[in-house]
């Protein structure tokens, strides 16, 4: 399946185009059709399957569909390392080159807070973060939970397998009710 055969306006339509992509992968193909639609996920995918992408699109997507409606929408992505918060944060840059207006984050630990801190106040649609650092924004109430209208967990075996099943489960309950937002889980195992 190509990705212009899928239900992406053309601003997200451009970024693909600039990143080089035509083609789904198996998991593209076989979720955004679902995601498109604001459905919740659960996915088991390999790593470098195309799975960031299923997750970068349906945001993009929807981005675009509120912005034309005049309205804002937020979205968490949750990683289990500062590596793989960098590179989801450089992916998403990727693919939104055809979308105005647009502003990614990347929080994680072991660096200061200044550039974190500047960017929380300039404003950010996507969060991309790793669990640690988030919680201490939330802690210092310079996060509300409840602005996020996607919650997305990449790499859920490892995130539990580095012992942050506690601080997903606290995220969760920070969040909006299960209705009122969109959530997908990635994972190598369910």
């Amino acid at each position: 399946m190509k990705f212009s055969e899928l239900p992406l306006g053309e601003a997200v339509l451009t970024g693909i185009t600039n990143a080089g992509f035509e083609t789904c992968t198996d998991v593209q193909e076989r979720v955004l059709p679902v995601t498109l639609t604001g459905s919740d996920v659960m996915v088991q995918s390999k790593t470098g399957s195309g799975k960031t992408a299923v997750y970068a699109l349906t945001i993009l997507e929807s981005f675009v569909a509120a912005q034309q409606e005049g309205k804002q929408i937020k979205a968490l992505i949750i990683a289990p390392t500062r590596e793989l918060a960098v590179q989801i944060d450089a992916d998403i840059k990727e693919l939104a080159t055809g979308v105005k207006d647009f502003r990614v984050g990347c929080f994680y630990g072991g660096v200061g807070y200044a550039k974190q801190d500047e960017w929380i106040a300039q404003g950010v649609d996507v969060y991309v973060a790793t669990p640690g650092r988030i919680l201490d924004y939330q802690k210092m109430q310079k996060i509300d939970f409840r602005q996020f209208d996607i919650f997305v967990v990449d790499e859920a075996d490892r995130l539990f397998d580095m012992g942050f099943y506690p601080d997903i489960q606290k995220m969760f309950s920070l969040l909006r009710e299960a209705k009122m937002r969109q959530t997908m889980l990635f994972s190598a195992t369910l």
